[in-house]
């Protein structure tokens, strides 16, 4: 397989560029064999900042990448791509037009709104915050206000896939199940359609373990990386998933936390009990 030198891609917006270098980055994945170098230019929001840009784009080869919300901006992208043989993709563009005639409406033509520090923003920071104070298992008392807890033995991601769900707009709890130490009465008390169990297999979770006292310069020997205690802990995880069927079971091997996050969100959407996150109207 040959290995070809970076190639340059500029992600031109007139907001942060964090959503379409995302994009660009998930696309990218998809290719094997070469190497991009990504550069995010945010707040373009004149003709005169996206001309210097095409035209520096020119100069070193790059694809352009834009997500310009006035018409006039992405008409302009249009213009200097062909002027100046610059290779162009305009994410935002097609989509807006698409919308507007689904919806019947107008965009209002507005840059910078995803990030926007209204009264949505304020709710996803709360919903970050609570869940920091509930990871670990530190607040029972906050279980009742859950939008969903998770449930699992140490380093079976329950801390990253909070905080992923968190800033989507979810209040997230999470337990930790430690052996022969049973989980706190609130657990019971919520609504059981909420919990969901996070598991994983024993080898893995040996090496995840194994790592952890590795860069934390603990004993190796310790029973938090003993394969037998392992194996006690997930059987005794096991045990208490079984007796509440109605907890979910997400094995979490080799999974991506935005893998597992989409797992969770179908299930409560399919029990029809996915609450509104922190920061959705449930309006366009």
């Amino acid at each position: 397989m040959s290995i070809h030198l970076p190639q340059p891609v500029f992600v031109l917006s007139d907001g942060t560029g964090d959503t379409a270098e995302k994009v660009v980055r998930a696309a990218f994945r998809q290719f094997r064999g070469h190497v991009i170098y990504v550069r995010t230019f945010p707040l373009i929001n004149s003709s005169e900042k996206l001309s210097s840009m095409f035209r520096r784009a020119q100069r070193q080869s790059a694809l352009v990448v834009t997500t310009l919300v006035q018409p006039e901006m992405r008409a302009a992208s249009d213009r200097l791509s062909r002027e100046l043989g610059v290779r162009h993709i305009d994410l935002l563009g097609h989509l807006i037009v698409e919308l507007e005639g689904f919806l019947d409406q107008k965009a209002i033509e507005v840059p910078g709104l995803m990030h926007l520090a209204d009264e949505t923003y304020f709710r996803r920071i709360e919903a970050v915050e609570f869940t920091i104070k509930c990871d670990d298992g530190k607040e029972p008392r906050m279980l009742m206000e859950a939008d969903l807890i998770l449930v699992g033995v140490s380093r079976t991601s329950k801390t990253p896939l909070s905080t992923f769900l968190a800033h989507k707009g979810y209040k997230v709890a999470n337990v930790p199940l430690v052996l022969d130490k049973p989980p706190p009465d609130q657990l019971f008390e919520v609504d059981q359609k909420r919990v969901f169990a996070l598991t994983i297999q024993p080898g893995n979770l040996h090496s995840i373990r194994q790592s952890r006292l590795k860069h934390m310069r603990m004993n190796r020997m310790t029973n938090y990386g003993d394969i037998d205690y392992i194996l006690a802990e997930l059987e005794f995880a096991d045990e208490l998933f079984a007796a509440n069927p109605e907890w979910p079971v997400l094995n979490v091997t080799n999974k991506a936390v935005e893998e597992s996050a989409a797992t969770i969100l179908a299930i409560l959407f399919d029990r029809g009990e996915l609450p509104t996150p922190a920061g959705e109207s449930g309006q366009l």
